[in-house]
């Protein structure tokens, strides 16, 4: 079982909601990523979302869209970003952490080589926004490969149908 997993697992039995907090990793500056995680984790945070940052992040709003531009500004990438959750998994090796990003940064990488380095660094799982489900199968199969878990974005007005098929 993931440690995804077994969090929604414990908090279920708890009668616990997940507060899974998002920032975008080197903002407001590189030396500040690894101890705003761990103070979330203080906090009572039950899963870590980290954001990789993205030149062109469209599926956001504004704030993340600035909150990317300084951590760019700050020469942040998706390397730095696995480098700082190696670093946070010396502390911390029970909270969950899902990487949260674009599709151009991970395929720059090579989905395979993405997966590894993200696995190796302790994430545990992905949500790639501009990957939707019907065309996330090589996505999804290389995460579940390498030990990872893919998270999809659902709204309100999602349809039943695609609740069941992002689920699934």
């Amino acid at each position: 079982m993931s440690r995804i997993t077994a969090t929604f697992v414990r908090l279920q039995k708890e009668g616990r909601k997940a507060l899974i907090p998002f920032f975008t990793a080197g903002d407001p500056d590189p030396a500040t990523c690894v101890p705003l995680m761990h103070a979330l984790v203080a906090g009572g945070a039950d899963i870590l979302e980290v954001g990789v940052p993205f030149s062109d992040p469209m599926a956001d709003g504004p704030v993340i869209q600035r909150s990317s531009e300084r951590a760019l500004k700050h020469g942040v990438s998706l390397r730095n970003v696995i480098g700082y959750v190696t670093e946070f998994r010396k502390t911390d090796t029970d909270t969950p952490v899902v990487l949260f990003g674009y599709a151009n940064p991970v395929e720059s990488m090579g989905l395979e080589a993405f997966a590894a380095a993200a696995r190796s660094a302790g994430a545990d799982g992905a949500l790639i926004v501009d990957y939707p489900p019907e065309e996330a199968r090589q996505l999804v199969e290389t995460l579940d490969a390498a030990g990872l878990d893919t998270v999809f974005l659902l709204s309100p007005t999602t349809s039943e149908a695609r609740l069941k098929q992002v689920a699934a």
